[in-house]
């Protein structure tokens, strides 16, 4: 048995496949170790991963995870995997690669990622050949859930929401400004705080403001990524994550604008990866 992980910073999805190419799915909290050090990875894994797993066989582990975008930080996860499953090889590497990998194939593209985070790369068909660099939260993260939370949040804090949809926010939410200054500035993870908004926008996207954002959000991500890479408006430009999914009326809007044909919107690389995975077992198995 092997087993996959796709992780973000909100779940991970966790596939486990069998010689028969047949596969259970688990999910746990999400991993990002640009934010957690190996103790919390190796928490995760105790509480909520090995419970799951009992009795399976397992020989070997691919992770894909944000944050997974240096050396350094892929040992975190490679080590915390390493104390879950002694003596088991496990394979860490960004989630970028399982996003092209899901979404392109052998084919040639553009893959991004619009969940909790954003990113994206361009691919050859084999590998990631160009990637505009993603800065995270502080700085960057156009298109995302946070960056889309963030917009709001600001819009609300500054006085600048109608009132009914102010209200309606605050009564949600239980909005204060030192509640909300805490949780962005106090917690480990604030990407996940933000992005939780994105159901609210989602529901209220009809109104003109929240509509606004929405927009400005995709057009942020597609003038600062997309349009930097070579062959941009002629490669198909594919996506995966939850907020491209959801939101995808809008993202096609945006796409037209900038003359880039849109390839397919999934909401999680796992079908993708699941197959790429069955069809290596065949190949190591012929």
């Amino acid at each position: 048995m092997i087993l996959i992980a796709d992780s973000g910073s909100t779940k991970t999805d966790w596939r486990i496949i069998d010689a028969d190419n047949e596969y259970e799915q688990v999910t746990t909290t999400g991993i990002n170790p640009q934010y957690l050090d190996t103790d919390k990875i190796y928490s995760i894994f105790e509480t909520e991963l090995l419970p799951q797993l009992k009795e399976k066989n397992i020989s070997a582990i691919y992770y894909y995870g944000a944050g997974c975008s240096s050396p350094e930080r892929n040992r975190l996860v490679e080590d915390a995997l390493s104390r879950a499953f002694p003596g088991i090889p496990n394979h860490v590497d960004h989630d970028l690669l399982a996003a092209a990998r899901a979404l392109c194939g052998h084919k040639p593209g553009i893959a991004c990622i619009l969940g909790t985070g954003s990113n994206s790369c361009l691919y050859d068909g084999q590998n990631i050949i160009d990637n505009v660099t993603s800065l995270g939260f502080l700085m960057g993260d156009e298109g995302s859930g946070a960056y889309l939370g963030k917009l709001l949040i600001k819009a609300y804090m500054y006085r600048e929401l109608p009132e009914e949809l102010a209200t309606s926010l605050k009564n949600r939410y239980n909005l204060t400004k030192d509640g909300v200054l805490d949780a962005v500035y106090g917690s480990d993870i604030p990407s996940q705080y933000l992005a939780t908004f994105a159901k609210f926008m989602h529901e209220k996207r009809k109104n003109p403001v929240i509509k606004e954002m929405i927009y400005e959000n995709f057009e942020e991500f597609f003038e600062r990524h997309v349009s930097k890479y070579e062959g941009f408006g002629e490669l198909p430009v594919n996506f995966v994550g939850s907020i491209a999914f959801h939101f995808s009326d809008t993202l096609k809007l945006v796409a037209k604008k900038y003359g880039c044909h849109i390839g397919v919107i999934i909401s999680s690389p796992s079908e993708g990866l699941i197959k790429y995975h069955q069809e290596l077992l065949n190949m190591q198995s012929a």
